[in-house]
Formats: structure tokens, C-alpha cells, sequence
């Protein structure tokens, strides 16, 4: 088995793919020959990052500024990709909140929902208008590790992924025997390989730098799994390590624990 190939009418969708696990994917893919379509609301980057790719390994890269936590938003990338052919999805784009549900931002906690959740819904739904017939591609949909544990102070992010999680999976069933490949990337903490000590959060200075998952490596091993249509990849060893205990842990002595962690994040 294996990711589909490059060819020149095709082309990897990327959301996200202005920083972090979705940056890092749409390199990887230009570097394999993939011609993109990336998606993010910040322009500039995009368009550098766009730039820099055609120029490093000659694909075409094609920058969609869109906020896919907006229903119209949404529906105006699907307008786009109905005209082009989607051979592999990543969706990666998301985004997180900290504290009480009460005591966040309403308009702040709908967006989230609907950026990490709807939007994957959405996508993931359009592109296989066109992978069935051709009885070949691949999706990525990100998920957590955060999605297997209720987790206080964290409950729509844990909402959504916990949504995510399970759609990908059931679906990697349903999409195997047409030929498409479908994969859960379920990672837990992951950052850039070097972060300064004054920009270093909570998380950064508690968990040892040996313990996290890097963009790249993440993306690597990503991508490795989706050519061989892996249901689920965690990648690197918190993250595992976090997937092993979310399975065994009784919820009433987890949830609490890992709620009172991320009351601290929340201040």
C-alpha cells in the first residue's frame, strides 16, 4: 500500500497549514512531488510558505485564505475543490481553550467547535465526491489524544476530538474496501524542536524535551502511516505513553487530575 502518487492534475488539501502539524505536512508532501492547496487565515504566511515550496521542488502550491470556523468560509474552499482533484486530505487546522466552559468566550468556544469539528466534517465529506469514483485516496483527520479522557476545563476542545477520533476511525472502516485510505493522527503534546526558555509554557518546562513529539517527526510519521492505512498513529512517546494510560486509567481518578493541569493552563 501507499499514498497516492503525484501526478499534475492532483493535488494535496492542507488546513492548517500556516504553522505547526499542518506546516510541516505540506512540506513534506511538496517534498514527495504532491502539488498542494493550503489552507489558513493568515495570507502572508501562506503565501511565503507557498512561495518557498515552488521554488525548492517545482510544485504548485495554490493559497486559500479562509477561517473555517465560518460556515460560508467552508463551503467557498468546497466550491474550490469540486474543479480540483483531491488525491490526499489533511486536516489540520484547530484550536484549544483552557478553564471553565462558563467562564470562556462563547463566541470563542462556537468557532472552536465548528473549526475543529464541523470543518473536518465537511471536508472530509466533499473530497470523497471525487476519491470514490477514482477508487483511490487518502484522508488525514487530527485528532487528540485528548479526545479519549474527559478532560474538566478543556470540554469542548475534548468535545471535538473526541468526535474527530471516532468519525476517522469508523470511517477507515467504511472507506478500506473502496480503495481509500483513512487515518486518526492522535497526537498529544507536540512543538517546535527548540522553543526559548522566555516563550516556554507550563507544559514546556514540566514534561522533559525528550518526551516531545517535534512537527516533523510528526509529520513523517504520519505520512508513513497513511501509506499503509493505519487506522490510528500517535507519534512520539508522550503521546503514546498518554494513549496507553487513557485506556487503562479509571476516568474518576484521570479526569480529575488531569482537569486540575489544565485549570493551570487556563490562568
Amino acid at each position: 500500500m501507499s499514498l497516492p502518487s503525484p501526478s499534475p492534475t492532483s493535488r494535496a488539501l492542507v488546513t492548517g497549514a500556516s504553522q505547526g502539524i499542518g506546516m510541516a505536512m505540506a512540506r513534506d508532501l511538496a517534498s514527495m512531488g504532491h502539488n498542494l492547496i493550503i489552507v489558513a487565515r493568515r495570507e502572508n504566511v501562506l503565501s511565503e510558505l507557498a512561495a518557498d515550496l515552488e521554488r525548492r521542488h517545482g510544485v504548485t502550491v495554490e493559497v486559500v485564505a479562509a477561517d473555517l470556523s465560518k460556515h460560508d468560509e467552508v463551503s467557498r474552499v468546497i466550491d474550490l475543490i469540486n474543479d480540483r482533484e483531491v488525491s490526499i486530505l489533511i486536516n489540520s487546522a484547530g484550536i484549544a481553550s483552557f478553564g471553565p466552559l462558563i467562564k470562556q468566550d462563547w463566541t470563542y468556544e462556537v468557532d472552536q467547535f465548528h473549526l475543529n469539528a464541523t470543518a473536518v466534517h465537511r471536508l472530509t465529506r466533499a473530497v470523497l465526491d471525487g476519491m470514490v469514483p477514482r477508487k483511490q485516496g487518502a484522508i488525514c483527520n487530527v485528532g487528540s489524544a485528548a479526545g479519549n479522557v474527559p478532560i474538566p476545563n478543556n470540554a469542548t476542545y475534548v468535545f471535538t476530538k473526541a468526535g474527530v477520533n471516532a468519525f476517522t476511525e469508523a470511517l477507515h472502516y467504511e472507506l478500506k474496501p473502496l480503495g481509500i485510505h483513512c487515518t486518526l493522527l492522535a497526537p498529544g503534546p507536540v512543538r517546535d524542536a527548540v522553543i526559548p526558555d522566555e516563550e516556554k509554557s507550563i507544559v514546556d518546562r514540566v514534561v522533559p524535551d525528550v518526551l516531545w513529539t517535534t512537527y516533523e517527526s510528526c509529520s513523517r510519521e504520519t505520512l508513513e502511516a497513511m501509506a499503509k492505512n493505519q487506522r490510528r498513529v500517535v507519534p512520539g512517546p508522550l503521546s503514546k505513553a498518554m494513549n496507553a494510560i487513557s485506556k487503562v486509567a479509571p476516568t474518576g481518578l484521570l479526569s480529575p487530575l488531569m482537569g486540575h493541569f489544565y485549570a493551570k493552563m487556563g490562568n
